[in-house]
């Protein structure tokens, strides 16, 4: 069983702000299309699963959903062709951080991210080097509780043995919940051995995580990592942000 999760601290007052803001609707829909093009039926397309139920979190009407479904299929034809990116780039303080995009242009794509970097103490990388330092992996949190063997009471030694009989490649012990890792292909059947075992998902995701964090230790150089990384988020072609930035509780709370 790993350590502490380090990258939480600072991930878990993002989700605050992050909550609120959500993703807007065309980016729900350029993710379900995308996922959809591997087949439209929820039920063997955990992908596709997944985007429909963290764009219904974010309140995408149903009848959005499905056109983006029935987009991703070939159902509806549009000569929209949705691609998928990775962008690579350095951040303040010595940080690195990941891109991920969707977007009918990559041309106009890479020169918002180019300008917003630039504009924020940044700089785009060259293909492979930044994403050597991350591992992509499939993220499952645990809700644990005190020793009751259903729902969210499950203690985390229950929940860490469900996880490794469900096939988890790590687990570690957080605060109030259990933090699960798998290869990005077993996501689904993971999460589903631990449902089956009584366990309370919070979140599931595939997503990178970095190798190595790096601790900023001014309050300064962390809002501004922070700041780089909400313009980043606000971009209509990106999706997601990674970054290995670190900062302590007495630094997350000033920030």
């Amino acid at each position: 069983m790993s350590g502490h999760s380090k990258w939480h601290n600072i991930q878990a007052r993002k989700s605050v702000t992050d909550a609120k803001k959500g993703q807007s609707y065309s980016k729900h829909a350029k993710l379900i299309e995308v996922a959809a093009r591997s087949g439209g039926d929820m039920v063997t397309n955990s992908t596709l699963r997944s985007a429909v139920e963290r764009a219904k979190a974010d309140g995408v009407p149903n009848a959005n959903i499905e056109r983006s479904i029935k987009k991703g299929t070939g159902e509806l034809k549009d000569d929209t062709v949705i691609t998928e990116g990775l962008y690579e780039a350095f951040g303040p303080a010595g940080t690195v951080l990941l891109a991920e995009v969707l977007t009918d242009n990559k041309n106009r794509s890479l020169q918002s991210i180019k300008l917003i970097l630039q504009k924020n103490g940044g700089a785009i990388g060259e293909a492979g080097t930044v994403a050597w330092m991350f591992d992509k992996v499939g993220l499952i949190e645990v809700e644990r509780g005190n020793g009751n063997m259903l729902g969210s009471a499950r203690t985390a030694e229950d929940i860490e043995l469900a996880a490794i009989d469900a096939g988890a490649s790590d687990v570690s012990v957080e605060d109030g919940y259990v933090e699960v890792r798998t290869d990005p292909s077993d996501l689904h059947a993971v999460k589903k051995g631990l449902e089956a075992a009584g366990c309370t998902i919070k979140k599931s995701e595939i997503t990178y995580l970095p190798k190595n964090t790096l601790q900023v230790a001014d309050v300064e150089k962390a809002k501004q990592v922070l700041k780089l990384i909400d313009l980043l988020e606000e971009d209509d072609d990106v999706t997601n942000v990674f970054s290995n930035f670190e900062v302590d509780d007495a630094i997350a709370d000033l920030v």
